[in-house]
């Protein structure tokens, strides 16, 4: 049985989805299933629905971090918890380097970090790595 491979992203911006749609699609194409969430709420949903198919795998999780509710690291966390071997980053625009590398060294590197208004390139080489 072939395994769908899902990148799921969050944020509670939708130019920030869509603007995260258009470079995934464009970089991956149909390589990937695209999952969006405008909330951490919806994000766990998303991830308990994917988990419960046989043939879903979650490979990515993208996350804002200031979000009404949970903070991005936290559902980070809870999705780590939920999920083995799942690449997770945390994106962005309302913390220094100082609270990155906290969040980082929490989580002992398995949080990558990368600041919007993000470079495509970069994304895209944090997804392949």
């Amino acid at each position: 049985m072939n395994k769908i491979l899902n990148i799921v992203c969050v944020d509670d911006e939708k130019m920030v989805l869509d603007s995260l749609s258009n470079q995934l699609t464009r970089n991956f194409g149909s390589h990937y299933n695209y999952e969006f969430a405008e909330s951490a709420e919806e994000a766990l949903q998303i991830i308990d629905e994917l988990i419960s198919e046989s043939d879903e795998v979650i490979y990515v999780v993208i996350s804002d971090w200031l979000m009404p509710g949970m903070k991005g690291d936290e559902l980070l966390e809870e999705v780590r918890k939920k999920v083995n071997n799942v690449k997770t980053i945390l994106l962005t625009g309302h913390v220094d380097n100082a609270v990155v590398r906290a969040i980082e060294q929490k989580q002992h590197g398995e949080i990558r970090c990368i600041f919007k208004p993000w470079n495509e390139k970069d994304l895209i080489e944090l997804i392949e790595a």
